[in-house]
């Protein structure tokens, strides 16, 4: 079985964290940190950024994947990939802080909000099953 907003959500992901990696790279570049953080403020917030993606993503995944094994694809769970991925659009440039900084919280809440779904709906197909 294809699963097209499976697919499509993973290689926005993927898409996502080389966004993520490249701007780790280039303060990296910048700031001649081969190694580490060096203390980096601005690059410990890229690193966070990235690694808080890698820590939420691949439960989301999962979610958007048995939902659409057992449901097929909708709209409403394309809606949720989409939120998710612009959440953590949002946290990635929030991380920077400065003007950006709600960034951070919109993602958090969005990237919270959209597992929260995803695990109430993915619970529901089951007790219905």
């Amino acid at each position: 079985m294809i699963l097209p907003i499976t697919l499509a959500s993973a290689a926005a992901a993927a898409v996502l964290n080389i966004w993520l990696s490249i701007r780790i790279g280039m303060i990296r570049t910048q700031k001649k940190i081969s190694i580490g953080d060096g203390g980096d403020e601005g690059l410990i917030r890229r690193m966070r950024a990235q690694a808080n993606f890698i820590e939420n993503t691949p439960i989301v995944l999962v979610l958007i994947a048995a939902v659409e094994l057992a449901r097929g694809p909708n709209p409403w769970l394309m809606g949720v990939a989409a939120a998710y991925t612009l959440g953590r659009v949002a946290h990635g440039v929030g991380m920077d802080g400065g003007v950006f900084g709600p960034g951070r919280s919109v993602g958090t809440l969005t990237t919270m909000l959209s597992q929260l779904g995803l695990a109430v709906w993915a619970v529901t197909i089951a007790l219905d099953m």
